[in-house]
């Protein structure tokens, strides 16, 4: 069966394009699913059940696992079973009639347009890690980027011309995003006088560089978003992906429309994007109560 999983992680490689991330969540998730079966005395595909993958099901909840984590467990066993019927490694889809577990959608987290200001001033002084984690700064704001987007930038995706920049995001798909006058003029600052201080290695195109001149990963870019969260002074734990849910929501509170937005996330569906509108009621529904004399 193991053989058989890495034919089908290859599978997503070559034929999905999925990134690297979701492939290893794919992985992660399909192992500890065969792991169970062969502890239940099941080491062939084929003969796989509806009742064991129930089974499964039952023994995830049983285990804790919050219904969007088993939902999304249940998905990547569609995708697997799918496959072996389609590839002939076995007779039936077990998964064909189950449904998925019902989840809570929570609303995202995101800073306030007056924690942004502060976060991407928090970065002072003239030195080339300074002009870097302003650059970086204004950029995810500016665009929305999923960190992996915004580490993986190259020299050739920016148009200064045009004022955007080029990402391929999740299923490999490239999208055009405006980067705005202060994000631009960041960059600008920082190609002029920064990138080149960092000493880039030989052969490195990357954007945005570590100390060593390679390109900046993502746990990188973690701890220069916290230490600048810190020197803003935000008392609330940050993470990166909160500046993508402060950038779509702040574009609609000040009236852009939802299909753009959506296009600059890179939502493939427009009910992914439509979860910013929710975080919009809730905070005019807050305000309401707190200011209305009659709330």
């Amino acid at each position: 069966m193991e053989h058989i999983l890495d034919t089908f992680l290859n599978y997503l490689v070559i034929e999905k394009g999925l990134a690297a991330n979701s492939i290893e969540s794919y992985g992660r998730d399909l192992r500890t699913y065969l792991d169970w079966l062969k502890k239940s005395g099941v080491d062939k595909v084929e003969a796989i059940s509806q009742a064991q993958v129930l089974a499964y099901l039952t023994w995830l909840k049983k285990s804790g696992l919050a219904s969007g984590s088993r939902a999304r467990s249940l998905s990547a066993l569609r995708n697997f079973h799918k496959f072996l019927l389609a590839e002939g490694f076995s007779p039936r889809d077990p998964t064909l009639l189950l449904e998925s577990p019902r989840t809570l959608r929570s609303l995202p987290r995101l800073l306030s347009q007056q924690e942004v200001e502060a976060l991407l001033a928090a970065p002072t002084g003239d030195d080339p890690l300074a002009r870097r984690d302003r650059a970086m700064l204004e950029v995810l704001y500016a665009t929305g980027l999923r960190v992996s987007e915004l580490v993986g930038l190259k020299l050739g995706d920016i148009n200064r011309e045009m004022g955007c920049l080029s990402t391929l995001g999740k299923g490999k798909k490239q999208r055009l995003i405006p980067l705005g006058e202060l994000a631009m003029s960041a960059l600008a600052e920082y190609l002029a006088d920064g990138r080149n201080g960092l000493k880039p290695q030989a052969g490195c195109h990357y954007l945005f560089l570590n100390r060593r001149g390679r390109g900046l990963s993502r746990q990188g870019f973690w701890k220069i978003l916290r230490r600048n969260a810190t020197k803003a002074g935000i008392g609330t734990e940050i993470y990166p992906h909160m500046l993508r849910h402060s950038f779509a929501t702040h574009l609609l509170e000040h009236g852009a429309d939802l299909r753009a937005v959506q296009v600059m996330l890179g939502h493939a569906d427009i009910s992914t994007t439509q979860i910013y509108t929710h975080v919009l009621q809730a905070r005019l529904k807050q305000v309401h109560q707190q200011y209305h004399p009659r709330g």
